[in-house]
Formats: structure tokens, sequence, C-alpha cells
């Protein structure tokens, strides 16, 4: 799992709650606590796929664009950190003639697989919404 997923959850999460529903990367990135390069970079995903919008100039900033009772943690997952799972390194290599060695990166492979479709699906039961909904529980 990376960063950049929770990033993006915690701005789509701060958009939904404020009234306008829009906020600049520098008030994003103090709500998240990173800097705001990190978060224009993880926004820049968001908007091309359509979950957030920009407006230039004095007033501007990021506005949502989706609604979140509808889109999914998943959903977010799959923008922005599908495969992160999946180690870049498996041990073992396929010619070796020892049965553990040849054939571990593919098993290793198809078991990340599995962990990754199982935490999208645990995923698709949570949106945007609902996170705010526990959020505001926690008051």
């Amino acid at each position: 799992m990376n960063s950049e997923f929770t990033i993006a959850v915690h701005s789509l999460v701060y958009l939904a709650h404020l009234p306008e529903n829009m906020a600049s990367s520098e008030m994003i990135a103090i709500n998240v606590g990173t800097h705001s390069a990190r978060v224009r970079k993880v926004m820049s995903g968001l908007r091309r796929s359509g979950y957030v919008d920009t407006r230039e100039g004095s007033g501007g900033g990021y506005r949502l664009t989706i609604d979140p009772s509808v889109v999914t943690l998943a959903d977010v997952y799959r923008v922005m950190a599908q495969g992160s799972l999946i180690p870049s390194w498996c041990s073992g290599d396929p010619g070796m003639e020892c049965v553990v060695g040849s054939n571990m990166n593919q098993v290793m492979f198809r078991i990340f697989c599995e962990a990754e479709k199982q935490l999208e699906s645990h995923f698709s039961h949570t949106t945007i919404q609902d996170v705010l909904g526990q959020i505001h529980a926690c008051e």
C-alpha cells in the first residue's frame, strides 16, 4: 500500500466535508500533514480520473466532482495504488532445479494478487461519505 492512496482518501473526505467542496493544495496539505507539492501530485491523479476539478486564480483550488456517497475506497485504490501490494522483487529463479526456488516467484505472485482482490473487495463496501461519517462519529 502506498501513501498516495491515504492522501487521496484524506483529500476527498476533506473536500466532501467542506461546505463549498473546494480547497487549495495548501489547505489540503495542512489538513493531511504533508507538503503541498505532494498533494498536487496526488490531486493530479484524482483530476485525471474525474474525481476533482481545478479552478485557477484567487479563490481557486480543487473542487470535488464526485458524489461521496457513491465513490468507494476501492475506486480510489484502483486509481492511486492498484498493484502496490505486489512486491517489485520476489525470491527464487524459474531456471533453478529446486522445486521451491523455481516456483516461489509464481506462487507468491498469485498469493499477492489474491490478497489485492480481497483488499479491493473490502474497500468496495466503504464510500468516501462513510469515512466522513466515521470521522463525525469521533466528535
